[in-house]
């Protein structure tokens, strides 16, 4: 078995390095970080496939590239959802989230203020990838804590059975590789 899987991202190749998540099952990891042209050009292609929406809603951390570039292509504005509750965040707003990638459960924290973003408006959510849909809950529940009305859920990529998902939009899937 090979030790990377190569695919086409937004019409640009990349050959993503496999890690392990357990004995049985390896991930292709897919890091935006440090990517400009393939966070420009997944940001572009997603746009021209997502609903109207008021403001993009992430979690910390690699979802932030993407709804930075997400927003300023479409000049509307971007949260991210913290993992730590910062000094200046107040009246928070929390919710418990489990991921593919880590091994502990998280936290994700809105302060007041950027709550009071969503209120009231068409958020769309976005991540790098979905996979099991624990970030993506997470993110629909801190809109609705916070008033907000879900406009979509978009990520560069759909892994596993998250492909079959009728309530995302993807540019690509990405398989699991079982051993």
């Amino acid at each position: 078995m090979s030790d990377t899987y190569k695919m086409t991202i937004a019409g640009l190749e990349r050959e993503l390095k496999k890690y392990p998540v357990s004995d049985k099952l390896d991930i292709a990891a897919f890091i935006m970080f440090s990517d400009v042209e393939i966070t420009v050009a997944s940001a572009k292609a997603l746009l021209e496939r997502c609903p109207d929406f008021d403001v993009i809603l992430t979690a910390e951390c690699k979802g932030i590239p993407l709804a930075y570039e997400m927003a300023r292509q479409s000049g509307k504005p971007y949260v991210v959802a913290r993992k730590s509750i910062k000094v200046y965040m107040k009246d928070v707003v929390s919710v418990n989230v489990r991921s593919i990638t880590t091994a502990e459960e998280q936290v994700l924290h809105l302060g007041s203020d950027k709550a009071a973003m969503l209120r009231d408006k068409r958020v769309l959510i976005v991540d790098d990838v979905i996979s099991t849909g624990g970030s993506l809950s997470a993110l629909t529940a801190l809109t609705e804590r916070s008033g907000g009305n879900i406009a979509g859920c978009a990520a560069v990529l759909a892994e596993g059975d998250a492909a079959l998902r009728s309530d995302i939009i993807f540019l690509e899937k990405l398989p699991l590789f079982f051993k």
